[in-house]
């Protein structure tokens, strides 16, 4: 995989979460770090993933994230033959919000190629298993291995938590978005769904990194303050997991206007703490979600996201109807161990 295992995004909690759990069943795993410039790699980069690939013993099972195996298709095809290659696709790459279109095209040709050389793909949905069509990926090729939820304590809310006292505070209700500053994740969306609402009595803390991309996390900071809602917003960073654990506990909905998602792992772990959520028809978002737990609405539609958000401030029987709802929804949520025995499983018939 590119880059640094312990990064906090989706993929990276899902790639540590399953090496662990294949070590805890008695799987040897060993983990190859490539350069940190895939999914666009640099000639020294491609260069050294060959002599990396080059050094793995005949036989081995290697699964490469698609973060850079769709990078690599002559590399991966080189090997193809000798090692029982696995690419493990958390959404394809041409879906990344925001790329120019010749770039969009160039990633789809490069992973479409570098697909068929592997001989199993893991998906982590089952709409990118379907996405993979595209690809001309037969579906007997994909196995679905989703993502595991840590068990949780409900969140106790904005009014049990201890904050600064304000004459509105048991009115204000509290946001938590877990997300990092890229396009995709449509925190444009989000900001200007808010403020376009007549209602002020809310307050918004965004979790995830502003150092990933820090063009994106200049124009928000501009836009929160040309929308004039810097008293309501704050970008809280690259939170570690007690002060994310702690964020959760003191937020009374979960919001995450993503554009595209493989997956949600974010919007599952708000349910696990029994938050209602808004999140947009993404991903497996619709299915963990369903009726009960919150409001789906389509992605980049900042309008529709208003109206979700105004119904939920401003009508407390609805949000704690839908709070009951991720509350039900906790005991439906798959587990690590579960994902990890997928996982371990389909490693072990790779061939069939």
């Amino acid at each position: 995989m590119p880059g640094d295992i312990e990064t906090r995004t989706g993929g990276y909690v899902y790639d540590r979460r399953i090496v662990a759990g294949l070590r805890a069943r008695g799987w040897s795993v060993d983990v190859a770090r490539f350069d940190e410039s895939f999914p666009y790699p640099t000639a020294e980069a491609r260069a050294e993933a060959e002599r990396g690939f080059a050094t793995i013993p005949d036989g081995t099972t290697v699964v490469v994230d698609g973060l850079a195996l769709g990078a690599l298709p002559d590399e991966i095809a080189i090997h193809r033959t000798r090692l029982r290659i696995v690419a493990l696709v958390h959404h394809p790459l041409a879906a990344e919000t925001g790329l120019q279109p010749a770039i969009a095209d160039a990633l789809r040709d490069s992973e479409r190629l570098a697909l068929s050389h592997a001989r199993k793909i893991v998906v982590t949905s089952r709409r990118t298993a379907a996405s993979l069509a595209d690809y001309g990926v037969l579906r007997d090729r994909i196995a679905v291995v989703e993502p595991g939820t840590d068990p949780a304590p409900p969140a106790r809310g904005s009014q049990s938590a201890l904050q600064s006292t304000l004459n509105n505070h048991h009115s204000t209700i509290s946001l938590l978005c877990v997300a990092t500053l890229t396009p995709r994740k449509g925190h444009e969306v989000l900001l200007r769904a808010l403020a376009s609402l007549p209602a002020r009595n809310w307050r918004l803390t965004c979790a995830g990194s502003v150092d990933r991309d820090p063009a994106t996390a200049s124009r928000l900071r501009a836009l929160i303050r040309s929308l004039d809602v810097e008293e309501r917003v704050t970008l809280a960073g690259d939170l570690d997991a007690r002060q994310l654990a702690a964020e959760y506990d003191r937020s009374d909905l979960f919001v995450l206007p993503t554009l595209y998602e493989g997956y949600g792992m974010a919007v599952a772990e708000a349910l696990a703490r029994g938050l209602p959520v808004i999140s947009t028809a993404t991903g497996a978002i619709p299915d963990i979600v369903c009726d009960d737990a919150g409001i789906v609405v389509p992605p980049g539609d900042w309008a529709a996201f208003g109206d979700a958000l105004a119904r939920c401030l401003c009508d407390e029987a609805l949000r704690e109807r839908l709070a009951d709802g991720a509350r039900r929804a906790r005991t439906r949520l798959p587990t690590w161990d579960a994902a990890a025995d997928a996982m371990a499983f389909v490693l072990a018939h790779v061939d069939e």
